[in-house]
């Protein structure tokens, strides 16, 4: 359902309230994020995709912490961030776009690389310019202190993540002359005050949803570019085979007969 691109309008945007926290110097983001988790449980239940229930709650703040990351960057920029843990052994990858206003990502438990240590990567990508990728290493298996050691070590600036209630998140980045020391001693209960503690001035509103974009037509041009042998052998004696989406998980069952339909109708239209 949610991957269908005539179901797409039925996930449901948050929004991110971007302030600027005056006399602090310091960006303010904040939402509440029960319809993005709603609609990534709706996604699980369709393509029957199970996870572990620590693996559930890492991926869910993985969302949260990189659509608050989003906020606070260019309107231009999509980024992607891979964690790859070695004990217990898994993958996780989160995604998402400012330009599409989606995020995504899912878990991996299988085929895990071996490392001397616990790594993250960021790719970045933004309109008109090269992509750029960082890793760093990391101890905790924290999606938002993980963040918060890469804004530290890569970006060279703070970034603090508090739990504003439930499900409902803030990030807090330093600017210029930042008043650090107030930065480092704020805790979740400072963050519940600090509309009658501090000034805050609204910069932006920005929505994002739980989104993929994948389809089983998105699948057929990556099929389609192999050897006649190697997709005899993708399909073997069965018209029907499975394939997932590397970003969210998604199922589909990929037909010899919608294949070779796909492949005919780009063949008429190179002719044209």
């Amino acid at each position: 359902m949610l991957n269908d691109p005539a179901k797409e309008s039925e996930t449901e945007f948050i929004e991110i309230r971007c302030y600027f926290v005056r006399e602090r110097n310091a960006l303010l983001v904040r939402s509440q994020f029960t319809p993005i988790y709603t609609d990534y449980y709706l996604h699980l239940m369709q393509h029957q995709i199970r996870y572990e229930s620590d693996q559930d709650l890492l991926l869910k703040d993985a969302m949260a912490a990189l659509t608050l990351y989003l906020a606070t960057r260019p309107w231009n920029e999509a980024v992607a961030w891979t964690l790859s843990w070695q004990d217990p052994a898994l993958n996780l990858f989160v995604t998402g776009s400012n330009r599409q206003g989606n995020v995504t990502g899912r878990i991996y438990t299988e085929d895990i690389a071996e490392r001397d240590n616990n790594m993250f990567f960021s790719h970045v990508s933004a309109d008109g310019q090269p992509s750029r990728q960082s890793m760093v290493e990391v101890n905790d298996l924290n999606p938002f202190l993980i963040c918060e050691d890469y804004y530290k070590q890569s970006e060279q600036r703070r970034g603090r993540f508090f739990n504003f209630g439930d499900e409902d998140f803030v990030l807090i980045t330093a600017q210029p002359d930042c008043d650090l020391k107030w930065l480092e001693s704020l805790n979740d209960e400072a963050i519940r005050e600090l509309d009658t503690n501090e000034t805050l001035s609204l910069i932006e509103k920005r929505n994002y949803r739980f989104h993929c974009g994948c389809s089983p037509e998105k699948i057929f041009p990556v099929i389609a570019n192999m050897s006649e042998g190697s997709i005899d052998s993708i399909f073997g004696e069965s018209e029907v085979v499975p394939a997932g989406c590397p970003r969210c998980g998604a199922k589909y069952s990929i037909t010899r007969e919608a294949l070779e339909a796909f492949v005919t109708g780009e063949e008429d239209e190179e002719s044209e």
